[in-house]
């Protein structure tokens, strides 16, 4: 939404009428998110761990370990950063933009750790 919805609004739409409709789609978003995709990753991610084998000691050994180990530290930040964003979001501070952005960065971080992660 940061990169390409909200620039559109800015630009073409009313304040007046853009903001219910951020509004809008960022609660319905992030009832999706909570309530189904996150879940989902959850589930997935523990699935593939167990497929796997990886344990505990998995996480603190070198290569694969490590590089999980960085991913899933980078996915309880992206997860708090969201909840963060969501805060400062409902109240309408202007630092809901620089978190939003730290969030997608983290995400990005996410991404290029679980490429790396596949064998």
């Amino acid at each position: 939404m940061s990169l390409l919805v909200l620039p559109v609004l800015r630009a073409d739409i009313d304040a007046d009428i853009g903001r219910p409709i951020v509004r809008k789609t960022a609660t319905r978003f992030g009832l999706v998110a909570n309530v189904v995709l996150l879940p989902v990753l959850l589930g997935t991610g523990l699935a593939l761990a167990a497929h796997r084998h990886v344990g505990w000691s998995t996480l603190s050994g070198d290569g694969y370990g490590r590089l999980l180990s960085i991913k899933l530290a980078l996915v309880v930040v992206s997860i708090a950063l969201a909840g963060l964003h969501g805060v400062l979001a409902s109240r309408r501070t202007r630092g809901a933009r620089p978190v939003a952005l730290a969030g997608l960065a983290t995400s990005v971080g996410i991404v290029v750790f679980a490429t790396a992660l596949v064998p």
